[in-house]
């Protein structure tokens, strides 16, 4: 017996040709924004890598583009981050004196990203700014600010354009409401 990989999909909350056309009007901002500079755009690994993708796609400047990955630990029983994180894969790149956009697919807690953020103007960039495909305000803990975002979304479990739930869901291409069946969270 087969079942379909996004059966415990509750909600289509953001379509992909909406998903296309926020991230076409996003390059284009950031493209304005560095219209005089080469930014490096750092990627946080996995969940950007689809965003970051299809934006640099429509920036009209030279740009460079790097990786990070971050583990945060979350707590077993509530399955929320702690807040404590560590990089597991650093950046190539030296970034002193650059302009750097740190690309993320979602900021929830703003734990993660703080982190991040932290680590990389201690590097001594020229400028550091934050782009996100999503902002989920409702969860945030620590304030990051935000230079240019996508879509602003409610307090809903997310899956989809990049974003999992145990290593799956990435490759839907639409930002899904996953049920709390298949997270054994109370949340919808």
């Amino acid at each position: 017996m087969t079942t379909r990989f996004d059966q415990h999909i509750t909600e289509v909350l953001i379509p992909q040709e909406a998903i296309a056309r926020r991230v076409a009007a996003m390059g284009e901002e950031v493209s304005a924004a560095f219209e005089n500079s080469c930014p490096l755009l750092v990627g946080v690994l996995k969940g950007s890598a689809l965003f970051m993708a299809d934006l640099v796609r429509h920036m009209k400047i030279p740009l460079e583009m790097d990786f990070m990955a971050v583990a945060s630990y979350a707590d077993q029983e509530q399955r929320v981050s702690s807040g404590a994180a560590r990089i597991t894969k650093d950046l190539d790149n030296v970034i002193e004196g650059r302009d750097v956009l740190l690309v993320e697919g979602i900021v929830d807690t703003g734990m993660t990203v703080g982190y991040l953020l932290r680590s990389l103007e201690a590097r001594q960039p020229r400028s550091i700014r934050l782009c996100t495909l999503l902002d989920k305000p409702a969860r945030r803990i620590v304030q990051v600010p935000i230079a240019f975002r996508g879509f602003e979304i409610p307090d809903r479990f997310v899956v989809g354009y990049g974003l999992d739930f145990r290593r799956l869901y990435r490759n839907l291409p639409y930002i899904g409401v996953l049920s709390g069946e298949a997270t054994g969270l109370n949340r919808s």
